[in-house]
């Protein structure tokens, strides 16, 4: 974040940073229920193939495991780079 646009927010009422946390908060968890829901939808296409039983196979199970712990890996790994790149970007201003 630019370092002018800090300055700017703490210059707000604090009615405002109130609101803009509240925004925030919200925003986050929206990305999180996407992303949770983005992972649901993937293994669960991927992995699972029939409806004979009422819970999943040993196959879909180990299916399911193993992509929701690529697809984590992956999202953490995407994370870590942009907060590498960000900093970065920081250092350079």
């Amino acid at each position: 974040m630019d370092k002018s646009m800090i300055g700017d927010l703490d210059s707000l009422p604090e009615e405002d940073k109130l609101r803009m946390a509240t925004m925030i908060d919200q925003l986050q968890i929206r990305d999180s229920l996407r992303m949770y829901n983005s992972l649901v939808e993937r293994c669960f296409n991927d992995c699972v193939d029939t409806f004979k039983h009422k819970s999943l196979q040993k196959q879909e199970e180990t299916c399911v495991r193993r992509c929701a712990e690529k697809f984590l890996k992956h999202s953490m790994r995407v994370g870590m780079r942009f907060a590498e790149l960000n900093q970065g970007a920081a250092t350079q201003d």
